[in-house]
Formats: C-alpha cells, sequence, structure tokens
C-alpha cells in the first residue's frame, strides 16, 4: 500500500462540477493519489470557495449552474487570483478551448477522460506551480534577487516583493533558457500552455513581461532583454 502523506503536503485542489457521480469520482481519484479535494456544485459556489481559501488548483467545469466555468475563471484573475485552473469540457473545438485560455484556465481535458490522463495533467500542472511541497523548496538567484518558489517570494537585500505562480514560472524558464533566446510562442506553450501559440495574441506575453519589469525594477529588468521580432532573453 502506497504511503499516504502528511496532511501539510497535501496538495488542495476545488473540483467544481454540478454532475454529482462525475464530482465524487473526481475527488475520490484525487484523495487515493494523496490530494486534499473540495468540492463545490456551482459557479458561484465554487468562486466562493477559490476566492476563500488556498488552493493549489482549481478543476473547473464549463458548463454550471449561475456562472459559467468561463465566467468563473474569468472573475478569479480580474481578482488577481493566480491558482492554476484545469478546465473540464465536453466541448473539443478548438473555439472552446481558445476561449478556456482566454479565460486565463491553464490547461483542459475534454470529457470523457482517462484516469490517466487527468492524473497526469494534474501532477504536471502543480509540478509547474509548485503546488507539490517537495518541488517548491529549493531557492535560486536571479540576478541580484533571491526566488523562494516555497513562499512565492523574492528578495534582494533590501526589499521583499510577492511573486504570482506565473510569474515564478516565467522566472524559472528564463533561469533554464539564460542566454538563448525564449520566443513568444515558447512562453505561451510552456507558461500559457496555449495549444495553438500562433492563434493566440502576443500582447498578453508582452503585458506580463512588462509588469514582471516593472516589479522586479532595476538592473534586474534590464537582464529581460527584448529581443526585436524574436522574443526575450535573460543574461548573455
Amino acid at each position: 500500500m502506497a504511503e499516504q502523506p502528511d496532511d501539510d503536503k497535501k496538495a488542495r485542489i476545488l473540483v467544481v462540477e454540478d454532475e454529482e457521480a462525475i464530482r465524487r469520482g473526481l475527488c475520490d481519484v484525487l484523495a487515493y493519489h494523496g490530494h486534499a479535494p473540495i468540492e463545490a456544485a456551482t459557479g458561484d459556489r465554487g468562486l466562493e470557495l477559490a476566492l476563500g481559501g488556498a488552493f493549489s488548483l482549481v478543476l473547473l467545469d464549463i458548463m454550471l449552474p449561475g456562472r459559467s466555468g468561463y465566467e468563473v475563471c474569468r472573475e478569479l484573475r480580474a481578482r488577481g487570483e493566480d491558482v492554476p485552473v484545469l478546465m473540464l469540457t465536453a466541448r473539443g473545438r478548438e473555439e472552446d478551448v481558445l476561449e478556456g485560455f482566454r479565460c486565463g484556465a491553464d490547461d483542459y481535458v475534454t470529457k470523457p477522460f482517462s484516469v490517466a490522463e487527468l492524473t497526469a495533467r494534474v501532477e504536471a500542472i502543480l509540478r509547474r506551480s509548485g503546488g507539490l511541497r517537495e518541488e517548491r523548496d529549493a531557492c535560486f538567484d536571479f540576478g541580484p534577487w533571491r526566488i523562494d518558489p516555497s513562499n512565492l517570494r523574492a528578495d534582494d537585500g533590501t526589499q521583499r516583493i510577492d511573486l504570482t505562480r506565473r510569474e515564478l514560472a516565467i522566472l524559472e524558464l528564463f533561469l533554464r533558457e539564460r542566454g538563448r533566446i525564449v520566443s513568444r510562442r515558447t512562453l505561451l506553450a510552456e507558461i500559457w500552455r496555449a495549444p495553438d501559440p500562433d492563434r493566440l495574441e502576443t500582447r498578453t506575453v508582452d503585458m506580463q513581461i512588462a509588469k514582471l519589469r516593472k516589479k522586479l525594477d532595476g538592473d534586474t529588468a534590464s537582464l529581460l532583454e527584448t529581443v526585436r521580432g524574436a522574443g526575450y532573453r535573460f543574461g548573455s
């Protein structure tokens, strides 16, 4: 029998799904894999819980009573919540998937999906976002800043700032690709998990980088070099 993780190491996952059988099944699967699922049957209740609790991930159905999954995700992003969102949809059309990403979703699965596919996507998102405790502990340097993924903070010795999970993921990507050009397409694919990055507006990337530069300011901002027509580069 697999060893059960300690409570403080469990990822709290919000499951927003109106069909009880599917919702209960999802919660059972997540609990079996060592997570702590919380459930909601409507979009309004899901939004309330997501805004009021610290979750590592939200599994969000699109077709919900009250607010739709699109509306819930859009409202979360509008209020500055960067919790990862995995859309659950019976709609496999490209337009529906792209609408989910435009609303701020991080990934999606199309019903019916296998347990193996769902758990693989959940684990991948948790690894990327730092939702798994063991993946969050290693600090790293980014220019003059000491990045603490565990607490989503950066400290340069004189000031401390908070980071969103997306900002952390961007810094980790640039560090991994230090000295190499990272295209907007790569950022859309790896950070926003867009299935067809060429179809999405790259202004989303530019606005996020500008916001990150402003937050880091000083010499570090200049390290995120804009390479005209190609993308961005950290260090040289």
